[in-house]
Parts: C-alpha cells; sequence; structure tokens
C-alpha cells in the first residue's frame, strides 16, 4: 500500500506539518502527563481508523516504558482496570471530542465535569489542543492513506 502523495515532500503539506507539529512540541512540553498524551493520541487514532498514528503512539508509548497490557486495552479501557481515574477522565474526553458528530451535544457536562477533578486549567487546555491536534493528524493521514507498520521510535524527532 502506498499513499496517494508524499504529503510529508509536498510544499504545501509540509508546511501545514510545520505548523502542526509546532502545536504538538508545545503540548509534548505541557504538564499534562507525558503517558495520558499517548493514550489519548492512541484512543483517537484507534476511534478514526488511523493505522499510521496508532503505529506511531503504540511504538512511541512503549519505547517510553508503557507496558503491552495497558497498550492492548487502550480500545477497551472503559473494562480495563489498569487505568487511573485521571486517565479514564482523559480517555472519555478523548471519545467525546473526537466523535463530536456523533453527539448532538458534543462532549457532555459530566464528561467536562470528571475531567476537570483530575486536571488544572493549563492540563484542560493541553487536553483540549491534543484532542485536536491528534484528529488533524489523523485526518490527514487517512485521507491520504499513509501506510502504517514502518513508523520507529522517535522518527520524526
Amino acid at each position: 500500500m502506498d499513499a496517494r502523495l508524499d504529503y510529508f515532500r509536498n510544499g504545501v503539506g509540509a508546511k501545514v506539518l510545520r505548523h502542526i507539529n509546532s502545536a504538538g512540541k508545545a503540548l509534548a512540553d505541557s504538564a499534562l502527563p507525558h503517558a495520558t498524551q499517548e493514550l489519548v493520541k492512541i484512543r483517537a487514532s484507534q476511534i478514526n481508523g488511523c493505522g499510521f498514528c496508532t503505529d506511531m503512539h503504540t511504538k512511541d508509548a512503549a519505547h517510553a516504558g508503557e507496558t503491552a497490557l495497558r497498550l492492548n486495552l487502550v480500545a477497551v479501557w472503559r473494562e480495563a482496570t489498569v487505568f487511573t481515574d485521571a486517565e479514564r477522565a482523559a480517555l472519555e474526553l478523548a471519545e467525546q471530542g473526537t466523535r463530536i458528530a456523533d453527539a448532538a451535544g458534543g462532549v457532555t457536562d459530566e464528561a467536562w465535569a470528571n475531567a476537570a477533578k483530575h486536571y488544572d486549567e493549563d492540563q484542560l487546555a493541553a487536553l483540549i489542543s491534543l484532542i485536536a491536534v491528534i484528529n488533524a493528524y489523523n485526518r490527514i493521514n487517512v485521507i491520504n492513506r499513509q501506510p502504517a507498520g514502518a513508523y520507529q521510535p522517535g522518527q520524526f524527532g
């Protein structure tokens, strides 16, 4: 399987990715726990069917020390006992923020209140932004049919 176009080397695509990557760097440097960030990116990528991002973020998380058990259970986090209450709140917000079109009211007040119990305002801003950024990456890669499987941890910096 080949990508529809070499988005990474295309002039416009590369410029867009530089800006999205800058936002991603700001989020990586935020106070939102790194493990939570990876879990959120994995879950949104699973929902969106983005093999490229799922491959990348599961490998990056494993490389950073995340366990195979937790990575294998991200898709079924509600039934899994291996996530903290804070991680569960972040995963719920990520799911609702990714599936906005599926719910007439968008993100529920309950999901927001639960996240706000576990994260301060800066972390919440990072979490909202992270959900938006990973959804942007997912859409680029899904539309372009970016192949999955060859990513190496740290490949992009």
